[in-house]
């Protein structure tokens, strides 16, 4: 379980590190769409370094009543249904990149939840 919680702490970290720092050049390397102040790009990296900093808790402090896998599932989940249903919509994104990349995410985040369920 340390090693997924730790999986799990690093890739949410580098996404929402990369969003706070570098929005407007994530946004077009990505190919989503572009808002002028790149106001949601950094709002969701904030949340992923919120995010990363729960589950480092949880993994490093034993007996921590933290975000716990469980709630890694539940975040995972509901974060690859929203993006699917935005990109299924075709609102996501306005190049084959970006909806490559939304559907490369959703698969990502459904493959990491298959690996939690499997530890929990």
């Amino acid at each position: 379980m340390q090693q997924l919680l730790w999986i799990e702490t690093l890739l949410k970290l580098a996404g929402g590190v990369s969003l706070l720092l570098a929005p407007g050049a994530i946004v077009r390397l990505l190919g989503l769409p572009a808002s002028s102040p790149a106001l949601w790009p950094r709002l969701l990296g904030a949340v992923l370094v919120g995010l990363a900093a729960a589950t480092y808790i949880e993994g490093a402090w034993p007996g921590s009543r933290g975000l716990g896998l469980a709630g890694c599932i539940v975040i995972n989940l509901a974060a690859a249904a929203s993006i699917a249903t935005v990109a299924a919509l075709g609102g996501g994104a306005e190049t084959r990149r970006g909806r490559v990349v939304l559907w490369l995410l959703v698969a990502l985040l459904l493959l990491l939840v298959l690996f939690e369920i499997a530890e929990a």
